[in-house]
């Protein structure tokens, strides 16, 4: 996910669900970095969200 900003910048953030029906959870994560352009923050949170899973993974 990306938001568009005042000054044309751009914010990422990265949800992440898991689970089914009533025990669902969804993790939200958004970062501080600022971006040129939707293409770089997507990138960006899309990388960010795969090693989090891949951490996840491998613990």
């Amino acid at each position: 996910m990306t938001r568009l900003l005042d000054d044309g910048g751009y914010l990422a953030s990265v949800s992440i669900r898991s689970g089914r029906g009533s025990s669902t959870h969804d993790r939200v994560f958004r970062f501080d970095a600022r971006f040129a352009n939707h293409g770089d923050a997507v990138a960006h949170a899309t990388q960010q969200g795969m090693t989090w899973l891949r951490q996840r993974h491998d613990a």
